[in-house]
């Protein structure tokens, strides 16, 4: 599967009261611009609808991804055989196709994947012609479990300025091993932006309380181009294939697709950041949700 440097992410879409027809001009504009991949989940509100509705008549121009795993309304356990069969059907019809490209766990737990049931509904899912392919996303010794488990073709995971441990961990391993690997959180949620307002501070928080410890040289500068240097950051990493980048703003699409237009950053840049990461980093600095 041929993927875009970027995709575009549709948690924002799902829970920030965002219009169908903001949806409609984001998605086809970056459609245009050269986008082929659209990651979902069935638990992101209705951002499954919502793309459905505005790009399911260009469905050969892109790559689907959606993530079961929670109920998100029906009335099934989480992490069950039969949810996963019944959460694709819904993501079917939600997004207006015959076919996923992708469907992912989502943040299973390692003891989830070690037993093997919703493992094991989703191959049948991929035989099935229902997904061309599985992945799992997640963090942590889960996301290693699952890399070394042969049974995924994928592994989304975070990977940004704030959040190095799967570069030599997981995604090192899913290189080896051939997966595909998918950086969720590229630009660590901006977190070094003045604080936003709202309930979602904790989502901000643990990558704010590391940047400040990090102090990197380049967040003190032009707050565009700390954007752009952190996004390339990520899409430096060896194995990574393409990065997630969610918003509900259409006119950030295309901003972000910009600021990679001078490519993946010089080796000296890229080793500067590691290098910074491994002097300040501790073992508690793990892999976040």
């Amino acid at each position: 599967m041929e993927v875009s440097a970027l995709g575009l992410g549709t948690s924002e879409i799902g829970y920030e009261h965002v219009t169908q027809k903001q949806i409609n001009d984001l998605i086809n504009a970056a459609l245009d611009a050269g986008l082929n991949l659209i990651d979902t989940a069935a638990c992101y509100g209705e951002a499954e609808e919502m793309v459905g509705r505005a790009v399911s008549h260009r469905r050969s121009e892109y790559h689907i991804l959606t993530k079961c795993g929670h109920a998100a309304g029906l009335r099934l356990a989480d992490w069950s055989p039969e949810l996963v069969e019944q959460s694709i059907d819904r993501s079917l019809k939600r997004l207006r196709t015959d076919h996923l490209d992708l469907v992912q766990l989502h943040s299973c737990s390692e003891e989830v994947l070690r037993r093997g049931e919703v493992t094991q509904a989703l191959e049948r899912e991929r035989d099935k012609g229902r997904t061309r392919f599985i992945g799992y996303s997640g963090d942590g010794a889960a996301a290693m479990w699952a890399v070394r488990s042969g049974h995924f073709d994928t592994l989304q995971i975070s990977v940004n300025i704030a959040d190095q441990e799967a570069v030599e961990g997981a995604v090192a391993e899913a290189n080896l091993r051939g997966l595909g690997v998918i950086a969720k959180r590229p630009i660590a949620n901006a977190a070094w932006m003045p604080k936003r307002s709202g309930g979602i501070e904790w989502y901000y928080a643990t990558y704010r309380e590391r940047l400040e410890k990090l102090a990197y040289g380049f967040l003190f500068e032009d707050a565009t181009a700390a954007v752009g240097t952190a996004l390339r950051f990520t899409l430096s990493v060896p194995g990574i294939h393409t990065a997630i980048v969610g918003t509900a703003k259409p006119a950030r699409w295309a901003q972000n697709a910009a600021l990679l237009a001078p490519g993946k950053l010089k080796p000296s840049q890229y080793a500067a950041i590691r290098k910074r990461w491994s002097a300040v980093a501790d073992e508690t600095w793990t892999g976040q949700r």
